[in-house]
């Protein structure tokens, strides 16, 4: 692989397992150094640290949650003590904790967009003071500074049972965009990926399943799941030089889960 993140610093929050792995560990090959966060996952992040070294690059883990305010401090000052610096925030970490509406408890609300939309707001904060402060670096990167938001198709399908979700996903999208209108002029690039079905563990018990699959390919006109790969190659193109023009968007990654498949035949 290229390595056209040659000399960088990432960030990867939610770096022990799925799209967040798979992520870490391209740009890692890719010749960034990278701190894989994890929440609960060490054994996880521990693997994603692995992989990268095995392909010759440079990780280490750190545990922090997102949501919580000191802890991101801790993980930015480890990154730093680490690293003395910082290029590259893909902001990850997510969950779901899904209900119907009537029964959805308070706590699991306030989780999920916390997780989701507070820890995209702590960590782009610290990101973006530093990306600020040290403005851009001649022979790195043309920006001073490059975020990625791991979004979701559901910023833009509703999706019953999953409101917490989907509400989260859908407020990142806006925050990402007016985000990236106030400091663009910073040279600092802010942007999403949404991915579609992607066979991970939060839902394998979908794409493991025969008949769960064959429904799910239903949604998909390209007719295939997607795998970490995909998003992680968007997101690769998405930090380096190649997309210095690209600002304040949001690529779909779905295989046309987005373009309403319920219609083909005229609906």
């Amino acid at each position: 692989m290229e390595k056209s993140l040659k000399n960088q610093v990432a960030i990867v929050t939610g770096g022990s397992s799925g799209i967040g792995k798979g992520v870490a560990i391209y740009l890692g090959k890719a010749g960034a150094k990278v701190a894989v966060n994890y929440h609960s996952d060490e054994e996880g992040a521990n693997d994603t640290v692995n992989q990268i070294k095995e392909a010759g690059g440079e990780a280490f883990a750190i545990q922090a949650d997102v949501a919580d305010e000191a802890s991101v401090e801790h993980m930015f000052d480890k990154v730093f003590e680490t690293y003395e610096n910082l290029d590259i925030l893909v902001s990850n970490a997510g969950l779901q904790k899904d209900a119907a509406f009537e029964n959805m408890e308070l706590k699991d609300w306030n989780l999920v967009l916390n997780t989701i939309l507070t820890g995209a707001f702590l960590c782009s904060q610290k990101a973006v003071k530093y990306f600020m402060k040290r403005g851009v670096v001649d022979d790195v990167s043309k920006a001073a500074g490059k975020i990625v938001f791991m979004s979701s198709v559901h910023q833009e399908i509703p999706w019953a049972g999953h409101i917490n979700y989907a509400t989260a996903k859908g407020g990142l999208t806006e925050f990402m965009r007016t985000l990236s209108q106030e400091i663009a002029h910073k040279k600092i690039r802010v942007n999403s990926v949404a991915p579609g079905a992607i066979a991970t563990p939060i839902n394998e018990d979908v794409w493991k399943d025969d008949e769960k699959r064959k429904e799910l390919l239903k949604l998909i006109p390209y007719g295939r799941i997607g795998e970490p790969e995909d998003i992680a190659e968007t997101v690769l193109w998405l930090v380096s030089d190649k997309s210095d023009y690209v600002n304040g968007t949001t690529i779909f990654v779905d295989g046309g889960m987005s373009l309403y498949p319920g219609f083909i035949g005229n609906g």
